[in-house]
């Protein structure tokens, strides 16, 4: 992968134009990925290493991105060690047995990694059809979800506007919460250093909802496990960090020494990646409902954002979170074509 813009960036190294991928870039924006979805139920897409291949390689055919991620979900670390997961339409993910007590937590497997050896399958596929593209040199992200945001979800038993449970939880459980956390974390390293061995070029890990959280309660209950997590990886691929309240987080992110910080769209990217330490590269950061928008308004707001990087070593050009099902895949392409005729 050393010719590889995306790889080279994570790097900190020089490149002629910002690399591009986007959070959430095989998804339910695509009629493509519809034509697939309404066959198989989401978790026999990540559980059947054929089918979350090819649901990987769709913005790699149709995008023509600058790197693929694994598709799959933050989740299935969650479900591995014994949460029962389901996904519904219109509602998302359900972890019908919720974690309420310490009991809950000891009951928690740690020792779960053969429950997600169908994800080390789905990476030896899609890197064969990867290397059939040749001269490309496509690198593959793997990912997982950081313990804060997983224990939410757990917690929670689904998607929560307020976390008023997993607030609870930590405040009032606060020994039972790190016990959850560590298990989670030593999981999560487990499954990351899995995706290295079976082929991952890059490690992205997804703290979605660390937005809740204030100061003190981000670095007690999400960054000293985000931190333990990257100092136990194999570090020989590049690693990223993303959390919605990076914006804020930027200087606690860093401590824990990732490749790359990805950041939210609340800031100005050139603030963060100067505020960064030397050689750490920066992804982000526009605002996903840009892509709503019409064509001169996305080529304003995208070339904004490259010119505003112009002269930095180290920089990708991503959203600040994930594309909505409902953004037309047309604007997020033109989006793509733009950013990849751009030249320093």
């Amino acid at each position: 992968m050393k010719n590889s813009l995306f790889i080279k960036a994570t790097l900190s190294e020089e490149t002629e134009r910002p690399p591009v991928w986007m959070m959430r870039q095989a998804g339910r924006f695509m009629p493509e990925y519809w034509e697939i979805k309404n066959k198989y139920s989401f978790l026999e897409m990540c559980k059947t290493p054929e089918i979350a291949a090819d649901v990987t390689m769709l913005p790699v055919d149709l995008l023509g991105i600058d790197a693929a991620i694994l598709f799959s979900d933050i989740l299935v670390t969650g479900e591995a060690m014994g949460g029962k997961l389901s996904f519904e339409q219109g509602v998302g993910p359900k972890f019908s047995n919720p974690i309420e007590n310490s009991r809950d937590v000891d009951a928690l497997e740690v020792n779960c990694l053969d429950n997600l050896r169908y994800v080390a399958d789905a990476i030896k596929v899609i890197q064969e059809r990867l290397a059939k593209l040749g001269d490309k040199q496509i690198p593959l992200i793997g990912f997982a979800g950081a313990p804060f945001t997983v224990m939410s979800y757990l917690v929670e038993g689904g998607s929560s506007k307020d976390f008023k449970k997993t607030k609870l939880f930590m405040n009032n459980q606060p020994a039972v919460a790190h016990k959850l956390l560590e298990k989670i974390a030593d999981v999560t390293v487990d499954y990351l250093n899995m995706q290295i061995a079976a082929g991952v070029n890059a490690i992205q890990i997804f703290d979605s909802w660390a937005l809740a959280l204030s100061w003190d309660d981000y670095k007690d209950f999400s960054h000293y496990y985000i931190k333990n997590i990257i100092s136990r990886l194999n570090r020989v691929v590049p690693v990223i960090s993303f959390c919605k309240g990076s914006s804020v987080f930027a200087p606690l992110m860093a401590e824990a020494k990732p490749d790359v910080v990805s950041i939210d769209w609340n800031a100005d990217i050139r603030n963060v990646k100067q505020s960064l330490p030397q050689g750490m590269a920066i992804q982000g950061n526009l605002d996903p409902f840009v892509l709503y928008a019409d064509k001169k308004v996305i080529k304003e707001k995208v070339l904004r954002i490259i010119e505003r990087m112009r002269g930095e070593k180290g920089f990708i050009f991503n959203l600040g979170h994930g594309i909505m099902p409902d953004i037309p895949f047309d604007n997020v392409k033109y989006a793509v074509e733009l950013i990849k005729e751009f030249r320093y």
